[in-house]
């Protein structure tokens, strides 16, 4: 691993030049990470929210809702 062009250990951090890549650019990443996790979770809420549409939907043909809610056992019937 190469320590860049270093002949003397004596100076200061800011002498050396930039440590890492794209220095100056964190604000930019942070932005974009967070744009893409609300993203991402609009998502993920819009596509949970049609599948339960859906499995609701086939609950509502032809009765089903009514047998699965008769099948369930409430607390207070126990």
């Amino acid at each position: 691993m190469g320590t860049g062009n270093v002949e003397n250990w004596d100076g200061t951090v800011t002498d050396l030049g930039p440590l890492y890549p794209f220095v100056g650019s964190e604000v930019l990443m942070v932005v974009l990470c967070v744009a893409f996790w609300i993203g991402w979770h609009i998502l993920q809420i819009r596509m949970e929210n049609a599948k339960l549409e859906k499995d609701a939907q086939m609950l509502r043909q032809s009765g089903n809702l009514q047998k699965a809610l008769s099948a369930e056992r409430s607390p207070e019937r126990m």
